[in-house]
């Protein structure tokens, strides 16, 4: 009978402490930290993200405002998802991906058993791997192109483990000044798989207590995730909240761009061509449609028939949702809210009233997306829907904006872990002027005002009474809503928060003033 062995808090320890020996060596032969601090040296910071970078928002407008600024910029993360199209083409940026060594066709033969049995050992295998290559980069300037000490690195949090534990040892060697963006909680997303009580999720808390605890500065998404860990971990260093905002290419979208949108868009699976309004692209899609109108060619050439972009009037009402299709975000409520809807509209049309067509489309990618799609293909099979339609759709970062910009409302189902942080999609709706319907929590008021720039619901049951009134043909009260959004989205993008909250804070520390004026 076989032993299984549990990993203890002291065996996590030691291996952090043999990954950290070699650097602890190195660092005996590199200049000190006091050495390192060369006022004159050019302006520069790592960011750092252990996760697919092209899907790090917040991180890719950190590193396009650091740049904006003056710094060279290293991006430290995973390939996978295409990165904004101005970070490949802006000369100061440069991408560092990391290996997946782990993963085929990189994972060494010799190490294949140990992946079919303990899965703890394969873990920790995991992390000294991604601690060893995170520090050959941050500490030696592995794979960066004419390496130079970075005056800062800006690391996201979570992942914790090891990012904190590796950047904080990088940072010790090189003098290197740490700034922790506090995304979430990453034991409180552990707890909603084990539970709090677990032992591997108290140790995942006390280590990102402990490297998380010091800092040069500490970045929030809100006031509340601020005030609660300042307060409950102590935290050294500056304290500031930078709410996430949409950057400058997120807006309202034109009939024109729509129409070259959807004359272009991707093909749904399974297809909807019944249940749209008929439409013969480039001439009209679902949504739009060419309408002719005479052009003057001047005085001696007359005039041109031309087609010009126009909405639809018997559109379906475009819905549109983004999920990491993950148990912290129920998509099940989703599926709920339209499966009444689809009855009430039924009622309705029995009662000589019509509700408007929903097309409900969802982006994302993630564990449980395959489930959802199935369960949804019966629904609709099995109770004939004949007023809804949902499917998913993956979009190029550069198409993703232009829809939101095109739909009639936005769904946030994301429940914060942590009840501390909020949901970058809903900053992207808002961003292109569309109102939103989101899922509850504690600090959600921080970013949706219920009634002013959005609805919030608790349940299915409430999100399909929003859905009905708001999407009604009437449509004032949704106008009401976009209005107020619009509003509200004048100055709010991330480059004049970024510029009013982090500038101040680097510029300041490197001795220069930026040209904006900042005092």
């Amino acid at each position: 009978m076989s032993t299984v062995h549990h990993l203890s808090f002291s065996d996590i320890l030691f291996t952090l402490f043999l990954i950290s020996l070699p650097y602890i060596i190195a660092s005996r032969f590199l200049p000190s930290p006091r050495q390192l601090r060369d006022p004159q040296r050019k302006k520069s910071v790592a960011i750092v993200v252990v996760g697919d970078i092209g899907r790090s928002p917040r991180m890719m407008y950190h590193a396009q405002s650091f740049a904006d600024s003056g710094f060279d910029t290293v991006i430290v993360g995973y390939g996978g998802s295409s990165p904004l199209p101005s970070l490949l083409s802006t000369p100061r940026v440069q991408i560092v991906h990391l290996v997946k060594p782990l993963q085929a066709p990189n994972f060494p033969r010799w190490l294949r058993p140990l992946q079919l049995g303990s899965k703890a050992a394969f873990a920790v295998l995991k992390v000294v791997l991604q601690t060893l290559e995170l520090g050959w980069i941050l500490v030696f300037g592995g794979r960066v192109r004419n390496w130079e000490i970075t005056e800062y690195v800006v690391v996201q949090n979570p992942p914790s483990i090891p990012t904190l534990f590796v950047v904080q040892l990088a940072a010790l060697i090189r003098g290197t000044k740490v700034i922790i963006d506090w995304h979430n909680l990453g034991y409180s997303i552990l707890a909603m798989k084990l539970r709090e009580s677990h032992p591997i999720v108290r140790l995942a808390k006390w280590i990102e207590k402990t490297f998380g605890r010091k800092a040069y500065a500490h970045l929030f998404v809100t006031e509340a995730m601020k005030k609660y860990l300042s307060k409950e971990w102590n935290l050294q260093g500056q304290k500031l909240v930078l709410h996430d905002r949409a950057p400058e290419h997120f807006h309202p979208t034109s009939p024109t761009e729509a129409h070259n949108l959807f004359a272009q868009f991707p093909t749904l699976k399974p297809p909807v061509t019944s249940f749209l309004p008929p439409n013969d692209p480039p001439r009209s899609t679902f949504c739009t449609k060419l309408v002719p109108q005479k052009q003057t060619l001047g005085v001696f050439y007359g005039t041109e028939d031309i087609g010009v972009a126009s909405w639809r009037e018997d559109r379906p009402a475009l819905v549109v949702s983004s999920t990491s299709w993950t148990a912290d975000e129920d998509f099940g409520i989703l599926l709920e809210a339209l499966r009444i809807y689809e009855k009430r509209a039924k009622e309705m049309e029995k009662g000589g009233q019509r509700l408007r067509k929903m097309l409900v489309l969802v982006t994302g990618k993630g564990p449980l997306k395959e489930h959802y799609i199935r369960q949804l293909a019966q629904l609709e099979e099995q109770e004939r829907w004949e007023w809804v339609r949902c499917r998913t759709v993956w979009l190029e970062a550069q198409q993703y904006p232009l829809l939101l910009g095109s739909a009639d409302l936005g769904v946030s189902l994301h429940a914060s872990s942590s009840a501390m942080d909020l949901p970058m999609k809903v900053v992207d709706m808002f961003g292109c002027g569309l109102p939103v319907c989101a899922l509850s929590f504690a600090c959600l008021d921080e970013l949706v005002e219920n009634g002013e720039n959005g609805m919030v619901f608790q349940n299915a049951g409430e999100l399909a009474v929003q859905f009905e009134t708001l999407l009604s043909k009437e449509r004032w009260t949704l106008e009401r809503l976009r209005s107020n959004v619009l509003r509200q989205r004048k100055g709010w993008t991330w480059e004049r928060n970024w510029r009013g909250v982090v500038l101040p804070v680097v510029d300041k520390d490197v001795g220069q003033r930026n040209s904006l004026g900042i005092q």
